[in-house]
């Protein structure tokens, strides 16, 4: 029996088990998770760092000097809680501290253990101050999805409650993924990321409790206490919605000014205590909604006047309901690609003489949408985001209060797509009188300043061969704007995210952020001094803090150290560029290799890849990337690739989409793997797979009908295979409108009769994300056309079925029967 036939089945029985290879690994990487409290008023700060097995070290760091000291020493607080306690306490015990925090400046501090809130002198008294929760309200969430990324962490569930708990994790679209169960009394630990959203049931189907992991402290103690606190969250969410048939919106700055409001879906003001009727057209197709805005002055407001579009619906069956035998039928609303969508227009209204203004709509006729409302003063005008269906014209207008006249401010044109998505942002500065805009008008992503009375560019507030990524805050009070980028030191991979700042007129750029990485930040309450962290996929996280005004180191206070990870076993994961179809760009990607690897052989490869052009997608930060080595440990190399086509890039490079999705980069992505084997002598690029999951579904079969002469074997899970199937708004996004030839070019089922290579589909029967037949459409091709494929249907499942425990197996034994045994 070969090596890779022994390896494979090793890694299937992780995988039927539910189980991670190397989420147990988490804690060998120590003091790269830096969680800060800041004393501001003392120039101060306290901080925890994670050691091994889930010990941490607090340490205090004065902001003036940039002097570091330990809090505290462990064995000497254990024995002044156990002094207090009259019991021995165990150094262990105090892996359960948190909100560790400095107090003043004589070197006592404060913390939560053992269910209460204590207080250490420098000379180690302890005392009690009062008795708390055990587990943190603030954890407690009413959040429907998990934050795409965050830090590696984990998180302790205890059950205390008598019945036993159903735990699952909500993704990032929503969906419940089931992790197991807690039996009474029982406890479950979980690898887990800040910011990811995890759900408790009882047997019923009832969610009895809904957190969100933090970074630290995530020991989660489900008792009476805890199922009632987040009760009463769920109600008092639920009493602080709105009713549907009244809204008030902003009320005017003017106190004394009629106020304007929606009843029943019509517009009504009220004045002095009476209430007039102002529309009397809403019907089940026609609708005024918020935001209702009054202008400065308080005589006009606003307010949107909706046609109302019919509504699609996917309908599913669920065959195998976990409550009954008799299969039950879901529907749901889903707009699809050419539906018909509703059309908002400006409905402006004198509130004081009671009377509606016509606002003509020549300006924005066809929106996808209207937003990003704001009354502009001397004189009064209605400022708004027009963005044209087909997302190839934006435009920013004003609206005159008293005459209803829109004019344009600013004007966004692209012959291919406008990312709206990732790539706009407007805020009104110096009094309303001019505006901040994002634009890649130039070509790359940057900020510019115009005149909101005439529309003229003031200047360029950022420029370069770069890319802007987000805007962090503005100050108006300076002139400055804080921004995050990627690309501006040209000796560093160009994803990787920097803080910079620059004043309003684009002098004084400064990077904030210093490293060969990618950074993350936070600021301290009073913006003065920021925390940096940076990593790589091989460097663990640094972290530092420097001045929020010139990014000047103040300290180093941690370097994540893998040694023991890496004397584990864990193979590091190599950063590696290659030059893309063009011969000249460069496309950035890694390689994971098997943790162990033998000299002379010739390993097969595996591509995961997601080109989906809202994003970019190969990890750019220090993480375990559990998936990755599962499969590279069967007996393979993992690789994952950036190609054309997707964003962070300039807009040529992005452009590559445009109504072209079937590219999803290919021509790049095999470039890149070519050359890498000629540079690893123990890749074998005659040998190569690929598997992705939703837009990847989608390129993962691609790559047997376009390139099959270089992938052979390929895992599509939950594909958008027809773009004409999938939601409305990511498909026209980067496919357009109308609806033409380009979506059929990229249809997999169009195309299916192409197929060449061995080809598993899996989906799951309750995808709401993604419609489930379009799945079953390219079955059907494939069929019409006598291919030979398989096609797993997971009852129950809902989007990325093949990360549940029994579509990761399936996976893996497909990529080592036909890539790895064979090998």
């Amino acid at each position: 029996m070969s090596d890779t036939f022994l390896a494979g089945w090793a890694v299937w029985g992780w995988l039927w088990c539910g189980g991670l290879v190397w989420g147990g690994q988490l804690d060998l990487v120590q003091r790269d998770r830096v969680q800060v409290v800041w004393d501001t008023e003392h120039s101060q700060m306290t901080y925890a760092v994670n050691l091994l097995d889930g010990v941490q070290e607090y340490s205090r760091v004065d902001l003036t000097s940039g002097e570091k000291t330990l809090l505290f020493e462990p064995g000497q607080l254990a024995r002044a809680l156990g002094k207090n306690l009259a019991r021995e306490v165990d150094v262990t015990e105090l892996k359960t501290l948190r909100k560790v925090k400095a107090v003043g400046v004589d070197g006592s501090f404060e913390f939560h253990w053992n269910d209460a809130r204590w207080n250490c002198s420098e000379a180690y008294e302890v005392s009690k101050l009062e008795e708390i929760a055990a587990t943190p309200s603030e954890l407690l969430t009413r959040r429907q999805r998990s934050n795409s990324g965050g830090t590696d962490t984990s998180l302790e569930i205890q059950n205390h409650l008598d019945v036993p708990l159903s735990c699952f994790w909500i993704s990032t679209d929503g969906a419940p993924l089931p992790y197991g169960t807690i039996e009474p009394g029982g406890s479950k630990s979980q690898h887990t990321f800040s910011g990811h959203v995890w759900s408790l049931r009882d047997g019923s189907g009832t969610e009895v409790l809904r957190f969100s992991a933090a970074e630290f402290g995530n020991v989660v103690r489900v008792d009476a206490r805890l199922r009632d606190e987040f009760e009463l969250l769920s109600k008092q969410s639920r009493g602080n919605r709105r009713g549907r048939n009244q809204s008030r919106g902003q009320q005017p700055e003017n106190a004394e000014a009629p106020t304007g409001f929606l009843r029943d879906s019509d517009f009504w003001v009220e004045d002095a205590g009476q209430e007039w009727q102002l529309t009397w057209d809403s019907s089940d197709v026609l609708k005024y909604r918020g935001p209702v805005l009054h202008s400065p002055s308080g005589r006009w407001a606003s307010a949107i006047r909706e046609a109302v579009a019919p509504r699609r619906q996917v309908t599913l069956i669920e065959s195998s309901p976990g409550d009954g035998v008799q299969p039950v039928v879901h529907q749901f609303d889903y707009v699809k690609p050419g539906d018909p969508i509703d059309r908002p227009e400006i409905a402006l209204f004198d509130v004081v003489s009671r009377q509606e203004i016509a606002v003509p709509n020549q300006l924005f006729a066809t929106p996808w949408a209207l937003s990003q409302f704001e009354w502009l003063d001397d004189p009064e005008r209605l400022m708004f985001v027009y963005n044209q269906r087909g997302h190839q014209v934006m435009r920013v207008l004003t609206v005159a209060a008293d005459t209803g006249e829109a004019s344009v401010v600013i004007e966004e044109t692209s012959p291919t797509f406008i990312d709206y998505s990732n790539k706009t942002f407007l805020q009104s500065i110096e009094q309303g009188r001019q505006l901040l805009w994002m634009s890649e008008r130039s070509g790359w992503n940057h900020l510019y300043r115009f005149d909101s009375q005439n529309g003229e560019l003031i200047n360029a507030v950022t420029q370069g061969d770069w890319v802007v990524r987000g805007v962090e805050r503005v100050d108006q009070s300076r002139q400055q704007v804080w921004f995050s980028a990627s690309g501006m030191n040209p000796a560093q991979d160009p994803y990787y995210l920097h803080l910079c700042r620059v004043d309003f007129d684009g002098q004084n750029l400064t990077v904030l952020t210093e490293g060969d990485g990618n950074h993350s930040w936070e600021f301290s309450p009073d913006q003065r001094w920021l925390i940096d962290r940076f990593s790589r996929v091989d460097l663990p996280t640094v972290t530092t803090v420097r001045s929020a005004e010139d990014g000047a180191l103040i300290c180093e206070l941690e370097r994540g150290d893998a040694t023991a990870l890496l004397e584990s076993g864990w193979s590091l994961p190599e950063h590696w560029v290659a030059k893309g179809r063009d011969g000249k760009t460069d496309i950035y990607g890694v390689i994971v290799w098997p943790d162990e690897i033998a000299e002379d052989r010739k390993y097969p490869i595996v591509e995961k890849i997601y080109a989906g052009p809202h994003d970019s997608h190969v990890p750019k930060s220090f993480g375990l990337m559990t998936q990755e080595h599962e499969i590279a440990n069967m007996g393979c190399v993992v690789v994952r690739i950036d190609g054309m086509g997707t964003s962070n890039r300039g807009k040529q490079f992005h452009d590559v989409c445009w109504k072209n999705l079937a590219d999803a980069g290919f021509p790049d992505r095999i470039a890149w793997i070519e050359q890498a084997a000629q540079q690893h002598s123990q890749l074998n690029a005659k040998r190569v797979g690929i598997f992705g999951g939703s837009a990847g579904g989608q390129n993962a079969m691609r790559a047997l009908l376009n390139h099959h002469d270089f992938y052979s074997v390929a895992v599509a899970d939950c594909g958008c295979h027809d773009n004409r199937m999938d939601k409305i708004w990511w498909n026209e996004a980067w496919m357009g409108w109308p609806v033409g030839d380009a979506y059929s070019r990229s249809s997999n089922v169009e195309d299916a009769h192409r197929l060449q290579g061995k080809l598993l589909l899996i989906v799951g029967e309750m995808d709401r994300n993604v419609d489930p037949s379009s799945t079953l459409q390219v079955a059907h091709a494939l069929i019409q056309a006598d291919k030979d494929f398989e096609l797993l249907v997971l009852p129950g499942a809902g989007h990325g079925a093949a990360e549940t425990p029994y579509g990761r197996r399936r996976r893996a034994e497909f990529l080592r029967q036909h890539l790895l045994e064979s090998d």
